[in-house]
């Protein structure tokens, strides 16, 4: 089982003027720790010379509770399962060891030129 680890400070421009995280955010400290983990993983040339890319299929996200201004969040991204054309992930975001938000992510794998459904090969998976 793939798990990996992102850490992201908030910083003010994340945070409405109490310094709450907007609720958007959270979607977004989610896609930069799924890109980091592609990063480590796959060698991005091989995906953009093979016009190979992952689009959101579907999330579904529960808040538990609000992150605020300078705090340090790790977002663990683990891999629940992987099929044909799509992987499940199970985002976790923590501050400290409290639960702050927990997205479950489908992603497709398309060609990127042309926007159809690709099969996730085995350098990918």
């Amino acid at each position: 089982m793939i798990e990996h680890n992102y850490f992201q400070r908030v910083y003010f421009s994340d945070t409405d003027c109490q310094g709450i995280v907007y609720h958007g955010k959270y979607l977004d400290f989610a896609e930069h720790a799924r890109t980091e983990m592609i990063r480590e993983k796959v060698d991005q040339s091989v995906l953009l010379e093979n016009n190979v890319g992952f689009v959101l299929k579907e999330i579904n996200v529960i808040y538990n509770i609000p992150a605020k201004l300078d705090d340090i969040l790790k977002i663990t991204t683990t891999v629940e399962s992987s099929k044909t054309f799509s992987i499940v992930l199970l985002q976790e975001i923590f501050k400290d060891e409290e639960l702050i938000c927990t997205l479950k992510v489908k992603v497709a794998c398309i060609n990127l030129e042309t926007n159809k459904i690709l099969k996730i090969t085995d350098y990918l998976k």
